[in-house]
């Protein structure tokens, strides 16, 4: 495992080169690695079969037909003796393959080839099918033209690099993606257990607005129905509240089992088949509860990971939550791989797109193109701190107030300078200092 605690070679790191932040530097910097030594190799990913191409620096096709390969280790050892074939023939001391990021079908392949020393990189799904007709001014489409054309576009230098982080940050990118997962499950369980109340009792939530507090989960599981409401006591409903937690009684329980009953005399919900509908409602809870206690064991682990990993608690001065400093390591990876804050906005698709053409301006957008995920915390990481942090909270103020700034337009832009903060304090390592921020605040006030 990388040793975290020492310092990172901004020129190497994992065998993989580390790009300048602009994006013209990084372009050239990828040109001008393949030299008139280096086979380029592209391989258009399957789940079964792969299939592959080889060319020189120039785009000159090598191989006097492309090779056809199974995705086991039988498969990956043939494509090896094909690569070396070539490149003894052809006299070719650089490798370097790309392939598309196709799922997770070329996971396996790619991790055998950089296991295996080379220097492996991906090409945008989208340049490939934006540069498929280069060759034959054809829209036609195979596997052995798809992994031509990835050839062609890493020897102009339109690729990035593949490398393997370090354990901790695979072992982070997995949880949270079991996360993400889970999430996904409790939002669909508590849709479905709302729109049971909605459809049963709808006079429910005039008596508790969180449904998932202790006595509203008590109360679905003993007396779901208005029915089983109705005829019963004050006392009563106490008692069934007593099986699922302690203090149940008290003066809140005394109202809200009277509020309950009142409204259950007169609710106006469904009545048909509500045997079976009682039924349903208990197997959601059950899931629902299950799936609530897997995520309060993911986020225990999830501080245990982020506590071997010391530029955690960088982030964490920044005034940055668990859930949100996980999130952003599991997509962006070890931040001491970034020169500045650009590179990880691009990471995450928040770098800005423009169409112009002649006196046509069009609309400035965001390119979305990158980790979603990551995208998604790092915008709700800037909402958190512009409503909580008094730094933050004051740059959005003055963007609003004196810049005349839409409250959207202001997130983004300090969601830019979160990117830029998050970079410099890992580099420098270093914890948030808020005096660093004070002459804009000043300048703001």
């Amino acid at each position: 495992m990388m040793d975290l605690s020492k310092g990172f070679n901004p020129i190497h790191q994992g065998g993989a080169l580390t790009m300048k932040f602009k994006q013209s530097d990084g372009q050239n910097q990828r040109i001008e690695r393949i030299s008139t030594s280096h086979l380029v190799v592209g391989i258009d990913i399957a789940k079964e079969t792969h299939v592959a191409q080889a060319t020189n620096f120039r785009g000159i096709v090598l191989s006097k037909r492309h090779l056809t390969f199974s995705n086991t280790i039988e498969g990956f050892e043939k494509l090896e003796r094909w690569i070396d074939g070539i490149r003894q023939k052809h006299r070719l001391k650089g490798l370097i393959i790309g392939m598309e990021p196709t799922g997770h079908y070329g996971y396996n392949l790619a991790n055998w080839l950089a296991d295996k020393g080379n220097s492996v990189v991906m090409v945008n799904p989208a340049t490939t099918k934006r540069n498929k007709e280069n060759r034959d001014n054809s829209p036609s489409k195979s596997d052995p033209k798809d992994a031509l054309v990835i050839a062609d576009v890493i020897s102009r230098g339109y690729y990035y690099e593949y490398s393997r982080q370090a354990i901790v940050f695979q072992r982070l990118r997995t949880i949270m993606s079991d996360r993400e997962y889970w999430v996904t499950n409790s939002v669909r369980f508590q849709n479905r257990i709302i729109r049971w109340i909605d459809i049963r009792f709808p006079e429910y939530f005039s008596v508790f607005k969180d449904w998932t507090c202790k006595r509203s989960l008590a109360t679905l599981k003993e007396f779901p129905s208005p029915q089983d409401l109705e005829s019963l006591s004050v006392p009563e409903v106490i008692t069934g509240w007593r099986k699922h937690m302690k203090r149940a009684g008290g003066s809140t329980g005394m109202q809200k089992a009277a509020e309950l009953i009142a409204h259950a005399k007169s609710s106006i919900g469904e009545t048909t088949a509500l045997n079976e509908a009682k039924q349903d409602l208990q197997w959601l809870l059950e899931e629902f509860e299950r799936v609530v206690e897997i995520l309060e064991r993911i986020e225990k682990d999830i501080q245990v990971l982020l506590s071997e990993i010391p530029m955690a608690d960088h982030l964490r001065s920044i005034g940055l939550g668990t859930i949100c400093i996980a999130a952003i390591l599991s997509g962006a990876g070890d931040l001491r791989q970034y020169a500045h804050g650009r590179q990880l906005l691009r990471r995450a698709g928040l770098n800005l797109a423009e169409s112009t053409s002649g006196k046509r301006k069009g609309q400035i957008v965001l390119s979305k193109r990158g980790d979603a995920t990551l995208r998604k915390y790092l915008y709700l990481a800037t909402l958190q701190l512009c409503g909580n942090h008094p730094v933050f909270r004051q740059l959005h103020e003055n963007n609003v107030q004196v810049k005349q700034m839409k409250k959207q337009q202001s997130v983004f832009k300090l969601l830019g300078k979160l990117a830029r903060i998050i970079i410099g304090i890992v580099q420098r390592g270093e914890t948030f200092s808020p005096e660093k921020v004070a002459p804009i605040c000043i300048q703001a006030a």
